[in-house]
């Protein structure tokens, strides 16, 4: 599989955060305690080791600072409550900056010392490096990242609707809510590489299924003015546009379309939204008439799961804003977590013993507004969708507009080998 960088460029945001490090003692894979739990790479007597290889100074900056704050509040949590398998947990944090070399050389570094991978963000990263995960390394990874690509791994776990599933539902949430119609015109403005290419495979399948025409638009993670694309959907004579892309291509689309008095519905992958946007001149646009799909529910919802978290999170990082990568984060490290709880019950802390475990895992994170089940690899954990629009006014910058939900066409959809 190639390696293609694939990013968004966040307008004005440079956060960096401070990663913690540290190597875990590895006992001999295997080897059993004083309780006959057997252990392996990243696990002692007393501490769990787990790796997050993460971006807090590239394009995907503001992800991963929530990302990994939120990860880091759950190992807190759970710590504080005793750990797991009477071990304390601790996350071993690199910064990849979103650079190709640099994100392989931190998988090489910390593959050998911790469990495996509570967030790993870059699906052409993680691709770069999958056939040694299933090969020779077969630990647990959790991306940051919705590829089709990377479903099929027993060790490479996909958390969430992949990008083609998930532009499905968007599709479907346009039909349904007869923003197009059978004989339309629809744009698709997408990332060269693995996210777009991805997310427009869902389109196409979905534009044949409703009788629908596809547009496309391809673009470079570089390429930041989409007036030149917007031009062109308005001469094809769209009636809604999807955009799978980054935060400030989108709403550089969403800008330009309101400016020049081209008034449809837009969607977007979960990818393409960043509340910190509401702050920009696009902000009034993209509280309009703009979608974006993902598979929790947002943040800022009154649904207990959020709600707690987020009170949570604000108590902890009280200098912080909120976004959907806090509930991203704890998800992927709290799925790692149940895991392990299971893995200790069976008396195997092994990577194998863990990688068995989480195949046994379904019904998870329904608090956070839908169920997602790891028993198959060789399919999404959910095929759900939540349509959420930006909204200033709730903390985190997103509101409901349609409850999880997958479309027909996403249950029928089989992305091609």
């Amino acid at each position: 599989m190639k390696l293609r960088v694939v990013g968004a460029v966040v307008a004005a945001l440079t956060l960096t955060l401070a990663g913690c490090s540290g190597k875990a003692t590895s006992s001999e894979d295997g080897a059993g305690d004083a309780q006959g739990v057997k252990t392996g790479q990243g696990v002692t007597e007393s501490k769990i080791t787990l790796g997050a290889l993460t971006d807090m100074t590239g394009v995907y900056a503001s992800l991963g600072k929530s990302v990994t704050q939120a990860q880091q509040l759950w190992v807190e949590e759970t710590n504080k409550a005793g750990g797991i398998c009477d071990r304390k947990i601790e996350l071993a944090v690199r910064d990849h900056g979103y650079d190709p070399q640099k994100a392989v050389s931190a998988y090489t570094e910390l593959e050998p010392d911790v469990l495996g991978f509570t967030q790993f963000i870059g699906s052409p990263f993680v691709a770069a490096v999958e056939s040694r995960i299933d090969g020779q390394d077969k630990g647990i990874v959790l991306p940051q990242a919705w590829s089709a690509n990377l479903v099929g791994s027993k060790y490479v776990r996909v958390i969430g609707a992949t990008y083609d599933v998930e532009t499905i539902n968007l599709i479907d949430f346009l039909l349904d809510g007869k923003r197009i119609a059978e004989g339309d015109r629809i744009g698709h403005v997408y990332f060269e590489g693995d996210y777009g290419e991805n997310a427009l495979a869902g389109s196409r399948y979905a534009a044949k299924q409703a009788g629908l025409t596809v547009v496309e638009q391809k673009i470079k993670p570089t390429d930041n003015d989409m007036t030149a694309q917007v031009s062109a959907l308005k001469q094809a004579g769209v009636k809604a546009v999807v955009v799978s892309a980054g935060p400030r291509q989108a709403a550089s689309l969403v800008g330009v379309a309101a400016a020049t008095g081209f008034e449809v519905p837009v969607v977007g992958n979960n990818s393409a939204y960043a509340p910190q946007l509401l702050a920009t001149q696009a902000g009034a646009a993209l509280q309009k008439d703009y979608y974006i799909g993902a598979s929790t529910l947002p943040i800022g919802d009154k649904a207990e799961g959020p709600s707690k978290l987020a009170a949570a999170y604000a108590a902890r990082y009280p200098k912080d804003g909120l976004d959907n990568g806090v509930i991203a984060g704890y998800n992927a490290a709290s799925v790692f977590g149940e895991a392990l709880e299971k893995a200790c019950a069976s008396k195997d802390l092994t990577r194998a013993g863990v990688d068995d475990a989480l195949l046994t895992v379904k019904d998870f994170g329904a608090d956070f507004g839908i169920p997602h089940d790891f028993t198959d690899p060789s399919a999404p954990s959910t095929r759900q969708t939540v349509v959420m629009k930006p909204d200033a006014k709730v903390p985190g910058g997103l509101t409901v507009v349609r409850a999880a939900e997958a479309a027909p066409a996403a249950e029928s959809f089989t992305p091609a080998p």
